[in-house]
């Protein structure tokens, strides 16, 4: 069959015919008298074969390194054309997230779009120290989208970087609690301790939502940052996690202020009383006990005095001897 039939019937334009002619790829086995390229039925099934190959994306230098050796494993192409397609598509799909956050921001004009992927290229930096420069370098274009940001946020795990995205994002405005609610939801406590914090310290009831709704976390790295934030909004729901905190030992001395302040600014008075005389009743612990009186001492008079009078005669005396203290000072 000469060259232009197989071209038609193949589908293969003469011209790559030539060019696979010329690497060695399929060398037709005849020629007519005139000297015409002339291709057998093997050589045929060998085109189809090239084909089919290509198809799956290999080079025509791989193509000719599998058709060279018969033992060759397809195996080995095989899994290096995974590993190719697998890093494509990464690389594509990083380029369609910067391409959305750059939608997202809703740029004016090139310099907005520029700036944000100024940003992007500088949170992708390996050194701590180049991410932070780059959130907190000025934007005088004003602030860059909070989706950007809490992104980055929820990835981070640089204190230090973490910090200065609570600070950006707390600037950028918008929908921040929105942007971080996938992190909220994340199956790592370390995501969703980073998404309370950075919530923390965004205003309006959207937060302080969020801020109740973590409060009921499996992880008390998650739920503690969460409670101080509620409970510092009047957050009623926050009292048991607070009473518990300083059960516990973990930032007690920040709890028992934050339990204060619902009692005398929030109306919630009678629920911190009798959170942390619930507590007190449920342990003869001395240290706990101990670190009960002192909230409770925290307590605008006279809401506890009754109950640290009834302390400064505790069967513990050191526990007595704190109590005593403490009510000689109110």
């Amino acid at each position: 069959m000469l060259i232009g039939e197989v071209a038609r019937r193949s589908g293969v334009s003469t011209r790559m015919l030539r060019h696979y002619d010329s690497l060695g790829l399929v060398r037709p086995t005849g020629r007519t008298v005139g000297g015409y390229r002339e291709y057998s039925e093997e050589d045929i099934r060998r085109i189809f074969h090239v084909e089919g190959l290509r198809s799956l994306g290999l080079s025509l230098r791989q193509i000719g390194i599998a058709l060279a050796d018969a033992d060759f494993p397809p195996s080995v192409l095989v899994g290096d054309l995974i590993r190719r397609t697998e890093d494509r598509l990464k690389r594509e799909q990083e380029l369609l997230e910067r391409l959305r956050a750059i939608d997202a921001s809703a740029p004016d004009g090139w310099p907005d779009v520029l700036r944000v992927v100024e940003l992007l290229h500088g949170l992708d930096s390996p050194h701590p120290a180049h991410r932070q420069q780059a959130v907190l370098a000025p934007a005088e274009d004003g602030p860059v989208p909070a989706d950007v940001l809490a992104k980055a946020l929820l990835a981070e795990s640089d204190p230090n970087v973490a910090g200065a995205l609570r600070w950006a994002l707390a600037r950028a405005g918008g929908d921040g609690v929105a942007s971080l609610a996938a992190g909220l939801r994340s199956p790592e406590a370390g995501i969703r301790r980073r998404a309370v914090l950075a919530i923390a310290e965004l205003p309006g009831d959207e937060a302080t939502a969020a801020l109740v709704d973590a409060l009921g976390d499996p992880d008390p790295a998650v739920r503690r940052p969460a409670a101080l934030a509620a409970g510092g909004r009047g957050g009623s729901a926050a009292v048991p996690v607070l009473a518990g905190m300083v059960v516990e030992g973990t930032n007690d001395v920040e709890a028992a202020e934050v339990l204060s302040s619902l009692a005398t600014g929030h109306g919630r008075a009678d629920e911190v009383l009798s959170a942390l005389t619930g507590e007190l009743a449920g342990t003869r612990d001395p240290a706990v006990r101990i670190r009960l009186t002192q909230a409770l001492a925290e307590l605008p008079a006279p809401l506890a005095d009754d109950v640290l009078r009834q302390l400064a005669h505790d069967d513990d005396p050191t526990v007595a001897r704190v109590a005593a203290a403490l009510v000689s000072l109110r």
